[in-house]
């Protein structure tokens, strides 16, 4: 049995030596190893998001639409400009960004890889503002800088793995090396689990990292990042309140997320350059459900 488990072992560790590469997420220099490609999940998550825009109700409301471009191209156009001047230049070419707003009541947001984020009506109420909107956007976009996505992949990935017991291993090994990087693992693995971009749920960790990040976005675009306690307040209030456990939950509880988020303001400062046009406040309506 011992010798049964350390061919195994040394199974997986050769898949993931042959497939892997290591990511380094800026500004919070946390490292990963990914078992997927830029260019296999990136064809993955249009494809996807080319058949979410299909059968997705696009808003009508054109003043909404445009604040939500408006504010999704300035922190793209602002953390680009980041990555050029801090030795991610290469990564840059990956995002072809997209900002969609999306006609129903859900108070939600999410970001494909790629930079393809649409934004649920449900939220305007709750951002009320334009710095507000953009901390939700900054979020968003934070998943897509620190690829969570490729992450959650290769999470899910090795579980596979790790459940596929030896000659079924080796022989992924075997696909996984003859087709360069595991497009084979990917396409089994995505057969078998559904993954969906638009529906992924990232780990607590992935979600505060996205905060953090996505505050320092906000402010290098000239959107006050303080504004994100009373966003996040207001979404506490439209949960019910922040008292309700972490444990059933893939993001952190409202109390503890606002309290990483005040822990976490002067580094976001650092960042920030009070923008000079005046903000402008979306359209109210009901809303519903929580991002």
């Amino acid at each position: 049995m011992n010798k049964f488990r350390t061919l195994f072992i040394a199974a997986l560790a050769l898949l993931t030596a042959a497939c892997g590469t290591t990511n380094t997420v800026p500004i919070t220099g946390r490292k990963t190893h990914l078992l997927v490609d830029d260019a296999q999940i990136l064809g993955l998550s249009t494809q996807q998001y080319q058949e979410y825009m299909k059968s997705a109700k696009i808003s009508t409301n054109q003043a909404n639409t445009a604040l939500v471009k408006r504010v999704g191209g300035r922190l793209a156009t602002a953390v680009e400009t980041f990555l050029k001047n801090n030795g991610y230049a290469n990564e840059v070419q990956n995002f072809q960004w997209e900002f969609n707003l999306v006609a129903s009541n859900e108070a939600n947001a999410f970001c494909m890889p790629g930079g393809k984020i649409v934004v649920y009506e449900g939220i305007l109420p709750i951002t009320q503002d334009e710095a507000s909107l953009a901390i939700v956007l900054g979020h968003e976009i934070a998943h897509a800088i620190a690829k969570h996505s490729a992450e959650q992949m290769s999470k899910q990935m090795r579980q596979q793995y790790a459940a596929q017991i030896g000659g079924s291993v080796l022989s992924s090994v075997a696909k996984a090396k003859g087709m360069g990087t595991g497009t084979a693992a990917i396409i089994d693995m995505v057969a078998k689990t559904g993954f969906n971009f638009a529906n992924l749920k990232y780990s607590r960790d992935n979600e505060t990292e996205a905060d953090r990040l996505g505050l320092i976005f906000a402010a290098m675009a000239g959107y006050d990042p303080q504004r994100a306690i009373p966003f996040w307040q207001r979404m506490a209030q439209q949960n019910g309140g922040s008292t309700k456990s972490e444990i059933f939950s893939d993001h952190p509880s409202d109390e503890k997320r606002i309290a990483e988020l005040q822990k976490r303001m002067p580094e976001a400062l650092k960042y920030y350059t009070p923008q000079t046009a005046p903000a402008t406040t979306a359209t109210k309506k009901a809303t519903t459900k929580k991002k």
